[in-house]
């Protein structure tokens, strides 16, 4: 067992209310439907995975789409977003000196999270554009719970003239987007290349505080 598995594993540990059989089932879905993606992954594949009969896939869901929103999107809804919400509070509710240095902190937080959980990651980047239920899952547990926040940190530091004056949400949208450019591409897109982690961190900081700082 790879230490990704272990950590999705972790996640039902105390969900008394599935079966073994169930939370094999939940996993199996989330490693196949990371690796080959919801549209190429056949129920036979996530059974045999599992170790269980396709039939006992079916007794609970119908189709393979009330596989994906019955069983992945409400495991993420319920026991994704406490971690990613904990995860993110620890550097939204610190008071950083300066704006660069909650960059860096968000940064290097969003990585660590990445490489925990890149499974569940790549099915919400792969399957949440054409789900709008997933969505909406993805909005409602984890978005607004961090959104008001992260509008006051961004307050913060255009009172302390250190972004400038543009809305909030413009500053959130263009923060976010840029550091999920380059997690996308550090560990989904490309994983393979030859990537200076160190470097990339900085230019992406610097490409956002060129952008988004203001110089004395």
């Amino acid at each position: 067992m790879t230490e990704q598995d272990s950590l999705i594993t972790q996640l039902f540990d105390n969900e008394d209310e599935l079966t073994d059989k169930q939370k094999k089932i939940i996993i199996a879905a989330i490693d196949s439907f990371s690796e080959k993606g919801y549209a190429a992954t056949s129920t036979s594949e996530i059974a045999k995975k599992a170790g269980v009969a396709e039939g006992t896939i079916f007794r609970h869901y119908k189709t393979k789409k009330d596989l994906l929103l019955g069983i992945v999107a409400p495991t993420m809804a319920k026991l994704l977003a406490p971690f990613v919400i904990k995860d993110l509070y620890k550097v939204l509710d610190t008071k950083y000196e300066n704006f660069e240095d909650f960059l860096r902190a968000m940064i290097e937080n969003r990585v660590v999270f990445a490489k925990k959980n890149l499974p569940l990651l790549k099915i919400l980047i792969q399957e949440i554009p054409f789900h709008p239920e997933l969505k909406d899952q993805f909005f409602e547990h984890i978005i607004k719970k961090v959104f008001d926040r992260y509008v006051k940190v961004t307050e913060h530091y255009q009172e302390k003239g250190q972004i400038i004056d543009i809305p909030p949400q413009q500053v959130i949208r263009l923060t976010l987007t840029t550091i999920m450019g380059y997690l996308i591409g550090r560990y989904i897109l490309f994983p393979n290349a030859d990537w200076n982690d160190e470097d990339e961190i900085e230019a992406t900081i610097q490409f956002l505080m060129r952008g988004l700082g203001i110089t004395d």
